[in-house]
């Protein structure tokens, strides 16, 4: 892989951080902000829905610049917002540097998805998606846990100044390593980049992407309470669990970009099989915690793994819209991000308790699976190059 994809990659870890490590700030910035808990939970809602937004409207606004100028400026903004957001004492402000900063990551991240596979030959699409999706795993290995122990050590101010500062060495490595220009000559229509959603083959393939996506964040925003409250196991467990799903995403990411490629169908099949099997497997095995820490790993693993890999196939799909489609995958696992854990926290709320939402992400597996044989939906094997058409 060419050395400014890890670079990108190092962008979107700190990008990946900010986006999840509020989940252990949220009763910080409550007290010190004087907001109730849900009021500071909305932080998240707005950076989920700021991200669904902003992908394809920013990057469409973008489709002409310099690919690396357009890069540079979402980092710039995204460092710039998170400085405003660690000195301010308004919830308002604070909440409005979190959709800004949403938008800046959304164009970021659908820029550099374009960028990155225009960066390999045309049949590593998936191996380049898998390695620049590796910066979000490592947010959840490395990023988050630290971001709540920065958070517990000297508030959570601390943890907006990490971000920014790591954002810095990014700046500085994408400004000298990737390349400057618009990659092709001037980009095609908008209009024709738009028309392509109307291929039914990519609007699965968006809508799968979003249930799976959907079902992993349903389950990881309550993994805290599910561990403390139905593992048995100690607060002081929290981060390191977290880190444990973290470090199976890291895998399951790796050894998809194996795969994803030449051979799309068994990992998406197969995995999705285990996947859907592992979080039946969580939600009745969560009683038993060495059980329970098995299965956070698997599912990490197997959650990014068929994740990254439905990313890579929307960008195969997508291949009349060059400059739009990295903006359409991100908006379509954003649904997810935001849908998944509401669907989990309704089920809380209605007393079904916290194995519920394992349950609901088992449930929008199922769910996946039931529009994969509706729409007739297939990944056969296929000579690298050619594209599979939606089988009908």
């Amino acid at each position: 892989m060419p050395f400014a994809l890890l670079l990108l990659g190092l962008a979107v870890f700190a990008q990946g951080t900010s986006e999840f490590m509020l989940s252990g700030l949220v009763p910080d910035i409550a007290r010190d902000l004087g907001v109730s808990v849900p009021a500071a939970g909305a932080l998240t809602s707005a950076f989920a829905a700021g991200m669904v937004v902003g992908a394809p409207l920013v990057a469409g606004l973008a489709r002409r610049w310099p690919r690396r100028g357009a890069l540079l400026a979402f980092l710039v903004v995204f460092l710039v917002v998170h400085v405003v957001g660690a000195l301010t004492d308004s919830f308002a402000v604070l909440l409005a540097t979190r959709v800004v900063g949403a938008f800046a990551n959304a164009g970021f991240l659908a820029v550099a998805l374009v960028s990155a596979v225009g960066m390999v030959p045309g049949d590593a699409k998936g191996r380049a998606t898998s390695t620049l999706l590796g910066g979000v795993t490592l947010a959840c290995v490395a990023g988050v846990p630290a971001g709540a122990v920065l958070g517990e050590l000297w508030g959570w101010r601390a943890a907006f100044w990490a971000v920014a500062l790591v954002s810095l060495p990014a700046l500085v490595a994408v400004a000298r390593s990737v390349p400057g220009g618009a990659a092709g000559g001037p980009p095609p229509a908008l209009r024709g980049e738009l028309r392509s959603l109307r291929d039914p083959r990519l609007l699965v393939t968006l809508l799968l992407g979003a249930l799976v996506n959907g079902a992993t964040f349903c389950t990881f925003t309550y993994l805290a309470p599910l561990v403390t409250e139905v593992s048995g196991l100690g607060d002081s467990w929290v981060p390191g669990v977290l880190a444990l799903f973290g470090a199976g995403a890291f895998a399951g990411v790796t050894a998809s970009g194996r795969f994803a490629d030449r051979r799309p169908g068994p990992v998406l099949a197969g995995g999705g099989l285990a996947l859907g099997a592992g979080w039946c497997a969580l939600a009745l095995g969560a009683g038993h915690p060495v059980l329970a820490l098995a299965l956070v790993f698997a599912q990490g693993a197997l959650s990014f793994g068929v994740g990254s890999t439905l990313i890579a196939r929307a960008l195969y799909a997508a291949q009349d819209a060059p400059t739009l489609a990295g903006a359409f995958a991100t908006a379509a696992f954003n649904v997810g991000a935001a849908v998944g854990p509401w669907a989990g926290g309704v089920v809380i709320d209605a007393g079904f308790g916290y194995r519920a939402p394992v349950w609901v992400s088992a449930g929008l597996v199922a769910l996946a699976f039931a529009v994969t044989g509706a729409t007739g939906w297939q990944e056969r094997e296929r000579p690298v190059g050619r594209e599979t058409p939606l089988r009908r």
